[in-house]
């Protein structure tokens, strides 16, 4: 699976990153930061990968002898500039093949305080991997997971290895075929999908390959205030966060083919102890009413049960296509990512990353004052963003030590929300509905 979502991004054109960001209101101990640099590199975060000598040979982890040094900046940063400082930082290259997969980045502030941010492959890790890996580096439990070094089999001996994995794995490889086959002539006969990918709109017709950040936003809010909130409205810090997405969905002025509720993907976390995947996570989709959210999170909560209730009954049909992932040509992965980028319900994207742990705010050895995590795309063009149409991904992460909810808003629509002043705006409106308020970068 991991194979799978590196090499469909990357047929595509795509490259995905998380960030994790950390202020204190003062000056940071660098010491700290390097001790806690040079124990990521051996966790989790501490590999590359490396792809087959053969065509349909299975890529493998290996590890990464090289983590890139600490970069700190030389010259002070305006405070008001924070975001751009952190959009800056996700721009910096990142290549899970060569390297580096993640770097960390340190401004001091014009008004004393200092950012930290922690840039890293999503396809290395993604957004509870990395809380997972960054607990264990500041705590100090290295996780030796037994990669090679890169290069340690000769070419000769990569494919004889390689060769015979595939020919154990043959009779999996022939189950995925035929389930191959059965979804693909679903597919041709998904007139609604095939009516959406015909109506994407073209991309524009200057600028098309201008390099583009999609706007966010970083939003801090009281966690007591937040779970009052939540209670209050008879719904879950769960409900309210889906809520609280589907109502700035709204006022984004976002479509969701012919219904009136906003739909949505909630992420859902699949990571077990000792799990050594880049990406387990899973998406459940859920249709929310932004209008009487605001009032009542009852029918929210509802829909979100039970939702979870029914992926939970149904089997996951694309597990039977994962063993294809070799065989699968760079044409059809672009097909593939066309389909998803297609879909007439454009949900928007919930991820609830839960409680951070009291480790994970600590990246220098002591508490911070604030802190975040995100996901966040490189070398998107304005082309493929007016092409996709429109997205919105929030994701909410909770520190019960600092009282703090982090909520982070990625969000884009055509012709009316294309800078971080515009959805700063509607989140404010958002906010205020809920009865909330909370501090914007």
């Amino acid at each position: 699976m991991d194979q799978a979502f590196y090499a469909g991004h990357r047929a595509a054109g795509q490259k995905e990153v998380m960030q994790v960001g950390w202020v204190y209101q003062h000056a940071v101990d660098i010491e700290g930061l390097q001790s806690f640099r040079l124990k990521l590199a051996q966790g989790m975060m501490g590999r590359l990968i490396e792809r087959s000598p053969l065509p349909f040979g299975r890529w493998r982890w290996v590890s990464d002898p090289r983590p890139a040094e600490l970069d700190i900046a030389d010259a002070v940063r305006p405070r008001d500039e924070l975001g751009d400082w952190f959009d800056e930082r996700t721009q910096l290259p990142i290549d899970p093949e060569s390297g580096p997969g993640w770097r960390i980045s340190v401004v001091p502030l014009s008004d004393g305080s200092t950012a930290i941010s922690l840039v890293l492959s999503h396809y290395v890790i993604d957004g509870i991997g990395a809380a997972v890996a960054v607990t264990q580096a500041l705590m100090g439990l290295p996780v030796d997971l037994g990669y090679p070094p890169p290069r340690s089999r000769s070419r000769l001996q990569a494919m004889v290895q390689d060769a015979r994995e595939t020919a154990q794995e043959a009779p999996e490889t022939g189950r995925a075929f035929l389930a191959a086959v059965k979804e693909a002539r679903r597919r041709q006969q998904d007139v609604v999908h095939t009516q959406a990918q015909a109506s994407l709109p073209a991309p524009p017709t200057s600028g098309a390959d201008d390099l583009v950040v999609v706007p966010n936003i970083w939003i801090r809010i009281r966690m007591d205030e937040w779970n009052a909130r939540a209670e209050a409205l008879g719904g879950t810090v769960s409900a309210l966060a889906a809520a609280f997405t589907a109502r700035l969905d709204r006022h984004m002025g976002r479509e969701h083919g012919d219904t009136d509720d906003v739909k949505m993907l909630l992420t859902v976390n699949t990571r077990g102890m000792d799990d050594a995947r880049a990406v387990a996570v899973s998406f459940v989709r859920v249709g929310i009413d932004p209008d009487g959210a605001t009032a009542d999170l009852t029918a929210a909560r509802a829909a979100i049960k039970q939702a979870l209730k029914d992926a939970k009954d149904t089997p996951d049909e694309s597990a039977e296509l994962v063993a294809l992932t070799p065989f699968t040509p760079k044409r059809a992965w672009k097909h593939l990512i066309d389909y998803a980028v297609s879909d007439p319900e454009q949900p928007a994207v919930c991820s609830n990353l839960g409680d951070t742990g009291p480790a994970a705010s600590r990246p220098d050895g002591t508490l911070c004052d604030g802190m975040f995590a995100r996901g966040a795309s490189q070398n998107v063009t304005r082309g493929w963003l007016e092409r996709t149409g429109s997205q919105l991904h929030v994701f909410v992460g909770t520190s019960m030590e600092m009282n703090q909810v982090g909520v982070c808003v990625r969000g884009y629509h055509p012709g009316a929300v294309t800078t971080r002043s515009t959805l700063r705006e509607l989140a404010e409106l958002t906010l205020t509905e809920f009865g909330l308020t909370g501090e914007i970068d």
